[in-house]
């Protein structure tokens, strides 16, 4: 049986708070907000942002009120497969700890405690959100009740990491920096706030996408030094051990290509998207697409390895995601039925198996090794 997050209200009038708050902020600056801190606030203001209220986001279908579905929503196989990988850096590292960054409704710890079982002596959930949390420990809660006590949960860095570090679909949510060609020189894509709403305003600026490009007049798109600076961090403080990040996005030289003209900026409400993140303020989730070759660099300037990157696809099935399917006995059961739609659904390379990428650190430890990136690495293009 899938679980997926009952419906909650959110607080009343909640666009017309947010951007009484995204007008105090933009005060000082005569009104002007570069995007990266308007993202940050749409997302994560206190009591505000769409991940700091109480409204469901992961799900499996809007009828429970979600926005969008990952993966260990789709199926709690994704989480085994990688445990598998988690679990040869563990022995590795000798360091039997996970920490997991952005843990979402918590699917995806509950997969892995199971499946870790007592190679894993304590599990760090570092989040943000406090109603997320609290969502999180009623699942560990219900799902491993014999293991939640090895749950601990942070709202801020820790100082020093040793063993294993996890992030699904936690790059993407990072706000990024939004550039705009005229056909002839950049400006800073940001947003002018004013009482009727906020709407977009461009300044001249010194920064550049990170490669040269025949850009077509009008193009829009992003920089990701946040993103890069959360690597950096990690690298400062993974002491031992290794680090995996699973998300949606390109090598840097698909991610600037001209014909992405239009940028990779998206949101999700109710399993839809659009391409307008200045409605229905802190009711919908804004995400970039992620940069992995910035990513990789700066992990490898501040000091870690990159063990591998490939699609998510050739990492499941490195990590034997086909081996975990129930066998087929000839009935075909519902459950059998759902697991295999969606195994197809997380490797498909029309799907996320082609999409999805994954990328691997590691300090102190050897793991040139690592399974996951066994066949398929693409680290040569990033």
């Amino acid at each position: 049986m899938r679980e997926h997050e009952e419906p909650v209200s959110v607080p009343a009038d909640l666009p017309t708070a947010l951007l009484h708050r995204l007008l105090q902020e933009a005060a000082p600056t005569d009104g002007w907000l570069p995007f990266d801190r308007f993202m940050a606030i749409v997302l994560y203001e206190p009591g505000l942002g769409y991940y700091a209220h109480g409204s469901p986001k992961f799900g499996p279908g809007p009828a429970g009120g979600s926005d969008f579905v990952t993966a260990p929503e789709l199926t709690p196989l994704f989480g085994r497969a990688l445990a598998r990988q988690v679990a040869q850096a563990l022995e590795r590292s000798g360091a039997p700890e996970v920490w997991e960054f952005g843990a979402g409704s918590g699917a995806l710890a509950s997969q892995l405690l199971a499946s870790l079982g007592e190679r894993c002596a304590a599990y760090h959930i570092v989040d943000l959100s406090g109603s997320l949390r609290e969502r999180q420990r009623e699942r560990l809660a219900r799902e491993v009740p014999a293991l939640a006590a090895r749950v601990h949960w942070h709202d801020r860095w820790p100082e020093a990491i040793e063993g294993v570090v996890v992030g699904n679909e936690v790059l993407d949510a990072m706000p990024v920096q939004l550039l705009h060609w005229d056909g002839h020189e950049w400006f800073e894509r940001g947003v002018r706030v004013t009482p009727l709403g906020p709407r977009w305003a461009d300044r001249p600026t010194a920064l550049r996408p990170p490669v040269e490009a025949a850009w077509p007049p009008g193009t829009v798109t992003e920089i990701h030094p946040q993103a890069e600076a959360f690597v950096r961090t990690l690298a400062e403080r993974l002491r031992r051990g290794a680090a995996f990040f699973l998300d949606y996005g390109f090598p840097e030289h698909e991610y600037y290509h001209p014909q992405r003209s239009g940028g990779t900026l998206m949101c999700h409400r109710a399993h839809r998207s659009d391409t307008d993140p200045l409605s229905d303020l802190g009711l919908k989730d804004l995400t970039a697409h992620v940069n992995f070759t910035g990513i990789a660099l700066a992990g490898q300037d501040a000091g870690l390895d990159v063990i591998g990157y490939t699609s998510q696809g050739h990492f499941l099935l490195n990590c034997g995601l086909l081996e975990l399917l129930p066998p087929d006995d000839g009935t075909a059961t519902t459950e059998r039925l759902r697991d295999v739609a969606a195994v197809q659904k997380l490797v498909g390379e029309h799907e996320m198996g082609e999409l999805f990428k994954v990328i691997g650190f590691a300090r102190g430890i050897a793991l040139d090794d690592a399974l996951g990136f066994a066949h398929g690495d693409r680290t040569h293009t990033l």
